[in-house]
């Protein structure tokens, strides 16, 4: 069971503190609000991203640090004291 709060005249609600923790809100956060096909209200809480990193947050961007992530993981990377190694194994593979 949720926790009921009240909305004001001005058609405002406080989110319970409990919420606004689990969910790292603070304060002038954006909250996306829809209504779903049950006529239930979702809120989502959203950030605003800097125009300059926008680029990370695309699908493309996303699946490639997925496929990173799994790279990692299963050991299928190298890793080089310098940058000359790195270039040197680079040219050798060549």
């Amino acid at each position: 069971m949720g926790t009921l709060t009240r909305l004001t005249s001005g058609g405002q609600i406080t989110l319970p503190k409990e919420i606004r923790l689990k969910t790292s809100m603070e304060v002038g956060d954006f909250v996306e609000v829809k209504l779903d096909e049950e006529g239930h209200i979702v809120l989502t809480p959203k950030k605003l991203v800097d125009a300059s990193q926008a680029y990370f947050w695309t699908e493309e961007w996303q699946r490639g640090e997925r496929k990173a992530d799994e790279d990692i993981k299963a050991g299928r990377v190298k890793q080089f004291n310098s940058v000359t190694e790195a270039v040197k194994y680079l040219e050798d593979k060549a």
